[in-house]
């Protein structure tokens, strides 16, 4: 094993500051389908995310009623693993900047 000397003392919370500065925040959304059971989309939310039955429940209806629901937001590079994630449930799942900020 080799010990590094270059050291940095940037704190987590400065570098993840400056990577969302850089790379900007991404939104994953999930969009309704007519082939997905509701139970079967809250069962993905809750294994996913690690969403409780009510948080997973409130996504699952806005997708339901609304057509879409923004689950996740951050960094893209994470966003992109999710709407793999999910397309691998079979969910319709897009990214898309989050452009609130």
């Amino acid at each position: 094993m080799i010990a590094s000397s270059a050291r940095t003392d940037v704190a987590p919370a400065q570098r993840t500051e400056t990577e969302l500065a850089l790379a900007g925040l991404w939104r994953v959304v999930v969009l309704n389908d007519p082939v997905n059971l509701m139970s079967y989309v809250v069962l993905v939310f809750r294994k996913v995310f690690g969403f409780g039955e009510v948080t997973a429940r409130r996504h699952m209806l806005e997708v339901h009623e609304q057509g879409r629901s923004v689950v996740w937001s951050g960094l893209r590079e994470k966003a992109e693993a999710y709407v793999f994630t999910l397309q691998q449930w079979h969910l319709t799942a897009i990214l898309e900047p989050d452009e609130t900020r």
